[in-house]
């Protein structure tokens, strides 16, 4: 008797741990916020030689096939070399940007 009784404490000592034992999951918001330039076509022929250079330079034989320009005297170009087309940024100075 003394036997089934330890037992019982034992067994019902063992639930109840398993019992407090809680996982809970975070659920963490994230926000994605894209800040959008405004950007101004201007013609191809308008752009500084210093523009027009870095480009021969970084990518040759590509051809700028339009232009756009911000506030801050920042350039997006569309280039295209061969069947390739790719979009680049540069400031005034012909210095290419990571956008």
């Amino acid at each position: 008797m003394k036997k089934l009784v330890v037992s019982m404490a034992v067994l019902l000592g063992s639930l109840t741990t398993f019992a407090s034992t809680t996982i809970t999951e975070k659920q963490v918001n994230t926000q994605e916020i894209a800040i959008q330039e405004e950007y101004t076509e201007v013609a191809v022929d308008a752009l500084p030689d210093a523009v027009k250079s870095a480009v021969a330079t970084a990518m040759p034989g590509a051809v700028i096939e339009k232009a756009y320009i911000n506030e801050n005297q920042e350039y997006k170009l569309e280039v295209k070399a061969g069947e390739q087309t790719a979009t680049v940024y540069t400031d005034a100075d012909g210095t290419i940007m990571q956008k």
